[in-house]
């Protein structure tokens, strides 16, 4: 059994999909905003799902109508990470999302390769606090990758290290970012949330509990 779906991978995004790590961006990003004088909402932290660390800054400065040098933006950057590690370095195991336990393990029994493909610079120090390191054959995190979604780059290279084609990869997203990116590099795509908000998925999903390696194998095949 072990070797029969070698040839098979699924890629997954990390914030939304396996963890929910969007609380904690939210508050750092919104202590960062009221440093700075003005407040960063909810809704608008919405919009920076899969979107990278600098590039959610100048989203965020442009909102609150500030202006800063290269400089300062780093400044500020770093500032807002250091305040976020501190806080995903407290997660546990707990903090899994529902269903993803059940499927990596059903993945790794069948012989799936798993993959990850998230923009987070700090992907390694989550799946160790919660636990799901040993789950993944590759990393691909913001480290390894020049490109943010939605170039697929993230997800290319994730196939490739695991010796896969994209034509027999999924990938698990739950931001509009990301669809775009596994579409780009022709991929299957469950998106992970409401269909009116993740656009050209193939499977909808509430949570990874709504879904099966049976299923996932269709959509493959399919």
């Amino acid at each position: 059994m072990q070797e029969q779906h070698s040839n098979l991978a699924c890629i997954f995004d990390l914030d939304g999909v396996l963890v929910d790590t969007a609380v904690y961006h939210y508050k750092a990003w919104k202590q960062l905003a009221n440093d700075l004088g003005f407040d960063f909402t909810e809704a608008q932290n919405e919009h920076l799902k899969g979107v990278n660390r600098m590039r959610s800054l100048d989203m965020i400065l442009a909102w609150g109508g500030v202006e800063k040098t290269a400089e300062e933006k780093e400044v500020l950057a770093t500032s807002k990470n250091t305040q976020y590690v501190g806080m995903i370095n407290k997660m546990t195991a707990a903090e899994v999302l529902p269903g993803t336990i059940d499927l990596l393990t059903a993945l790794q029994q069948a012989g799936f390769k798993i993959a990850l493909g998230s923009a987070s610079k700090n992907a390694g120090v989550i799946l160790e606090r919660t636990q799901l390191t040993h789950f993944f054959d590759a990393i691909v995190d913001g480290n390894l990758v020049s490109a943010s979604k939605p170039d697929p780059e993230v997800f290319v290279k994730g196939a490739t290290m695991v010796g896969v084609t994209p034509a027999q990869s999924v990938v698990f997203e739950d931001a509009q970012a990301g669809i775009d990116a596994a579409l780009a590099a022709n991929m299957k795509v469950v998106g992970v949330g409401l269909p009116e908000n993740l656009i050209g998925a193939h499977v909808y999903v509430k949570d990874l509990s709504e879904i099966t390696v049976e299923d996932i194998k269709a959509l493959i095949g399919g």
